[in-house]
């Protein structure tokens, strides 16, 4: 969703569609919900296939919502998921450092795990707050892989952390993102910040085979993966040692995994 410089470490693998086709307004979102009302305009800053974005529009239906994305794939598919059709929601191509609209266009900004993924997050925040209207409301999430929790201990999903850093600071960009947003979010001129965290936590066993199945193919066949062995950090079968250790955590009965989000609400 950033500049065409920016490289994005998830790609659009099917392992990686599954994991954002999960997220909704409830579970990705709440902390936006209360600022939100019928009749305000909103923009959807990388949204993906879209999930999120229907449940924001119908939130502040009749109001206009746009959902940007860089990848004209990932949009056929969340035009595919409006179903039944939401008369107030659109989804097009956009450049999060370069967006096409007037300043003052919007009264919400909502950007859900995309800072984390680009070169220069606080340019990308300076933009969002030229499109937003006096009092217009900024949303950030992003999670935090270095406050990421999991048992039992593995020293090869210790690695997949160390890589997964390895491989998004060669892309620059900043995996622990999440304790960084305040900081930004004030660096693009933002104030009335309220800053907040939240949790996705995978301690049953359908969720534990869910994550971990997802992350087993996402070190083997994403872009991610791709990255790791052209980047020289990682190769074939250090991969397929994680990805087995992948498999083992979500066999065990004590298997507990909870990812960390940061999320901000600011005010232009």
């Amino acid at each position: 969703m950033g500049r065409m410089g920016d490289t994005y470490t998830h790609g659009h693998h099917d392992s990686v569609l599954r994991s954002h086709r999960s997220r909704s307004a409830a579970n990705s979102a709440a902390y936006l919900l209360p600022s939100l009302a019928p009749g305000l305009d909103l923009l959807d800053v990388g949204c993906g296939p879209g999930t999120i974005t229907i449940d924001l529009a119908i939130k502040v239906a009749p109001g206009k919502v746009i959902g940007i994305d860089a990848s004209p794939d990932v949009l056929a598919e969340a035009r595919s998921e409006q179903g039944l059709s939401q008369a107030n929601l659109s989804f097009e191509t956009g450049d999060v450092y370069s967006l096409r609209f007037a300043a003052a266009a919007f009264d919400v900004v909502h950007a859900h795990q995309v800072l984390q993924h680009l070169s220069d997050p606080v340019a990308a925040l300076v933009e969002m707050r030229r499109v937003l209207r006096p009092d217009g409301t900024l949303a950030v999430r992003d999670s935090d892989y270095g406050g990421f929790v999991w048992a039992p201990r593995d020293p090869d999903l210790d690695r997949w952390c160390e890589l997964y850093h390895q491989v998004t600071a060669y892309n620059g960009a900043e995996a622990d993102a999440g304790r960084y947003l305040l900081g930004w979010v004030g660096a693009a001129g933002f104030d009335e910040v309220k800053v907040s965290t939240s949790t996705w936590t995978f301690a049953d066993p359908e969720n534990r085979a869910w994550w971990g199945g997802l992350w087993a193919e996402r070190v083997r066949l994403s872009a991610f993966a791709e990255q790791a062995v052209a980047y020289g950090l990682s190769d074939a079968e250090e991969l397929s040692r994680i990805a087995e250790a992948w498999l083992r955590w979500s066999e065990q009965i004590d298997g507990f995994f909870a990812v960390l989000h940061a999320e901000v609400i600011a005010r232009r």
